[in-house]
């Protein structure tokens, strides 16, 4: 594994060069997943970065030289700068002084080693300077984030529990990094420590739904959620996500048979998607998941459209049943129906018929109901209920026809309808 990352575009960029050299080459690094990532090949997203400079002269050197500085968490050190392709977060060197298992008091020093140690992975303490120099303060106490990095190894920095009882959601890290560097061989130690956590319920349970729910799709986004999940449910953790926990199996396997198929037939890690797959088909249980991960109401829906049972298809299904399936369940709701029965199909020769099929709905524009008020007022029809209940028996005669445009035959459906529930 190279260590030189002279050669990084992200690094290299004008706006990250400014930066850096506005706070001073001695005086600021990037740090953390950046250079994680980095070092793995791994496209690099977002750009962390430590000073030695207080908040204030962070905010004051990067303002006059033109860029916008937001505090977004001033109070730990944290400001967001806005440059021209990306935001950065810098954020001064810090140690903590007090914490209570989800946020951190802080106060600001000048060590890179004291700084490094009170992050939560070795791997994730890694710095590198504007040359593209890796540093690697841990390997002065005895431990290595490049070597750990190396080897595939998420370890946490010092006495797991301690670093665990800082903020809880590490447990919820530990898995996501995990499946990306060595799903299959977790650190023995961080595991047993996160297992206790299992038994500090309070802790767990202090974590606010919206963190979980990041942590929680970040984990889905990847290819080897599936092992990190079956790790966290033999350690009982997942119960402090899922209301349905102990009844996780199926909905493993119906994971990672999507996963399959979205990497082998090239389509897009979806994480809402794959969490629907780790749901069993209950509006209820939907409900009681969305109101625990703070869910907005259009995942919500989401999740009940996926999950929706009335929907049910297979990859032979004709396609004027695909249609009334579609305009019932709508255009979403039933492509996600269709990647979750796929991946619970036994017949793994039906890829081309449902990739198919998922073409066609995609394609699919939904038609307009033919049916207007002025039609029923002179067909008779009072306005009030009664109209509502005209329209839905038409519309339910109209979708059968599947979708006629036909407005003769709409209208004398209209007036059988009429005669037969009012005059």
């Amino acid at each position: 594994m190279s260590t030189d990352l002279s050669g990084a575009s992200w690094l290299q960029a004008p706006d990250t060069q400014k930066i850096m050299q506005m706070l001073g080459h001695d005086n600021v690094r990037v740090v953390g997943g950046c250079v994680r990532d980095a070092l793995r090949g791994v496209p690099v997203t977002d750009i962390d970065m430590a000073t030695r400079h207080l908040p204030d002269a962070v905010r004051d050197n990067l303002t006059s030289a033109g860029f916008k500085v937001i505090p977004t968490g001033i109070e730990h050190g944290t400001v967001t700068v806005v440059a021209t392709e990306r935001n950065f977060e810098i954020t001064t060197l810090r140690e903590d002084v007090e914490t209570d298992g989800r946020h951190a008091k802080v106060s600001f020093g000048q060590d890179w080693q004291a700084d490094a140690e009170r992050r939560d992975f070795t791997v994730n303490a890694l710095y590198a300077d504007s040359d593209g120099v890796v540093y690697d303060p841990l390997e002065e106490s005895g431990t290595s984030g490049l070597v750990d990095l190396d080897a595939g190894i998420v370890r946490f920095i010092g006495d797991p529990d301690a670093r665990i009882a800082e903020d809880y959601l590490r447990v919820l890290r530990f898995f996501r990094f995990s499946a990306q560097l060595q799903p299959d061989a977790p650190d023995e130690k961080s595991l047993e420590a996160c297992a206790r956590a299992a038994s500090q319920k309070e802790g767990l349970s202090s974590l606010s739904g919206e963190r979980l729910a990041q942590e929680l799709f970040k984990l889905l986004a990847q290819t080897s959620a599936p092992q990190a999940l079956k790790l966290m449910h033999k350690a009982e953790l997942l119960p402090f996500i899922f209301p349905f926990a102990p009844a996780m199996d199926i909905q493993i396997m119906r994971l990672a048979n999507l996963i399959d198929i979205q990497e082998t037939q090239f389509f897009e890690a979806d994480p809402s998607l794959r969490l629907a797959a780790l749901c069993p088909d209950s509006k209820a249980v939907i409900e009681q998941l969305s109101e625990k991960l703070r869910f907005s109401k259009k995942q919500t829906n989401r999740l009940k459209g996926a999950l929706d049972k009335s929907c049910h298809p297979v990859c032979y299904i004709s396609a004027r049943e695909m249609r009334r399936a579609l305009y019932v369940s709508g255009r979403e709701g039933f492509v996600d129906r269709c990647f979750l029965m796929w991946a619970m199909d036994e017949k793994t020769n039906n890829a081309v018929q449902w990739r198919a099929l998922i073409a066609m709905a995609t394609s699919w524009e939904k038609p307009d109901f033919p049916l207007t008020g002025d039609m029923m007022k002179t067909a008779g029809v009072p306005e009030g209920p009664e109209m509502g209940r005209v329209s839905e028996e038409v519309e339910r005669w109209w979708i059968d026809s599947d979708f006629t445009d036909d407005t003769f035959s709409i209208i004398e459906r209209l007036k059988a309808v009429v005669q037969a529930t009012i005059l």
